[in-house]
Formats: C-alpha cells, structure tokens, sequence
C-alpha cells in the first residue's frame, strides 16, 4: 500500500488548525500567580495535573472540564483559604477559553484550499465539547472545507474505526493528520490507517507520550508540507 490509496484526509482541530493549548498555558500561569501564596509555580503545575487526571473520567476533555479542575485545584491547594474574588477571577479566565481567536495556523488555509481544489474529500475529527468545539470551528472560517465535521468524547481505535465506517471507506483509504502521537497518530495506525505527525510548541500533560516511528507514519514540520505527501 501506499498514500495513493487515501480516499479521505481527516484533520484534527486544536493545536493541528489553530492554536488552543497556548490559550491554556496562559490561563494556567495566572493560576500559578494566584497560588503563590501557598505553593511555588512547580508544585502549583503537579497538582493541576494531578486534579485534571482524577477528573478525566467523570468530566472527560474540554474547557469547562479544565474551569472546574482549575477552581478545584486552587481551593484544595489554598487550604480553601483562597478568596471568592480570587476564584471569580479563575471562573472569568475558564469563560475567556469559549471565546478566543482560532485564526489558522501559518500555512493551513492555503493548504486546505489546494486540497479542496483537488477535490481531496477532508473530514474534521476531533475530541471535546461538543458547542465549545463547534464554536470554534465557526470561529476559524474554516467549517466549508469539511464535508463531515465529528466531535466526539475521546479518539481511540473504536472512534476511529467508527468513522471509517461512516464515511465508508476502509482504514487504509484514510489519513489522520493531527498534532497528537497519543489520540491522533496511534489509534488510527493501528486500526490500519495512515497518519501524519505535525506538532504544536506546546503539548497538553496528558497528550505526551514518546517519539516512534513506522511504516505509515509520516512526520512533518510545517502544515504545507502535507501537499508533499499527497
């Protein structure tokens, strides 16, 4: 096999077409700042870490999920000492997430306008909430070179074979490009599919996971690099 057999090109949305985890970052070092008092910034990022881990299974991923670990972890780490101003501070920070800029990233629009002159069938797959994740498709005038848009709860093996399905191709007829070697490279791999690595400067906790290479996998530095691979 080789990438001529890709039938549909599926793309991974944060931090893949706009930026999203330095939005985050940024958020998260004002909770640092807030935390002073009680903690240094290091031990302050641990237990942020270790509260969004705990929480992952009830509350799955997205912003609202990181508010409420955020408002969590500051109480428990102040001894709940913390002020109410302090923590309406960390609330209004959670509400600016839903409502940043999600300008593409250098390269992407000029990219998906080729392939869409091509007539390259493009899906966005992606994980998060539901209308936050919408919203900031919308945001990015990017919704028209979709011709399936799918948010779901997590990617996995199942996730991935599911859209295979839907759009009715088999795995290796499709190429998942994202960010991620954790959710969006090797779940698809291995169910069969291609993949393309293109990573971001900063990468969420829990998305690390080691360099590995194979067959086929294709890593990349910049987004217009993937004309080269089609």
């Amino acid at each position: 096999m080789t990438p001529s057999t890709i039938k549909v090109i599926a793309f991974d949305a944060d931090d893949t077409l706009w930026d999203c985890q330095g939005h985050f970052e940024r958020v998260m070092q004002q909770l640092y700042d807030e935390l002073q008092p009680w903690t240094d910034r290091e031990q302050a990022a641990t237990e942020l870490f270790a509260t969004e881990r705990k929480n992952m299974p009830l509350l799955g991923f997205g912003t609202k999920a990181f508010t409420l670990s955020l408002i969590e972890t500051a109480m428990r780490v102040s001894n709940y000492e913390i002020t109410a101003e302090r923590i309406d501070h960390l609330l209004r920070l959670g509400y600016s997430l839903l409502e940043f800029p999600t300008t593409p990233l250098p390269e992407v629009l000029e990219t998906l306008i080729t392939l869409q002159r091509q007539g390259r069938r493009m899906v966005l797959f992606t994980k998060g909430e539901l209308l936050d994740q919408q919203s900031k498709l919308e945001r990015s005038g990017l919704a028209g070179f979709f011709e399936h848009v799918e948010i779901t709860s997590d990617k996995g093996e199942k996730e991935f074979m599911d859209l295979c399905r839907h759009l009715q191709v088999k795995p290796h007829e499709m190429m998942m490009v994202g960010n991620s070697l954790k959710s969006d490279v090797a779940p698809a791999l291995a169910i069969g599919c291609w993949a393309v690595h293109i990573p971001f400067h900063v990468t969420w906790e829990l998305e690390h996971t080691d360099a590995f290479d194979h067959d086929r996998l294709f890593h990349i530095e910049r987004f217009g690099e993937l004309l080269n691979i089609l």
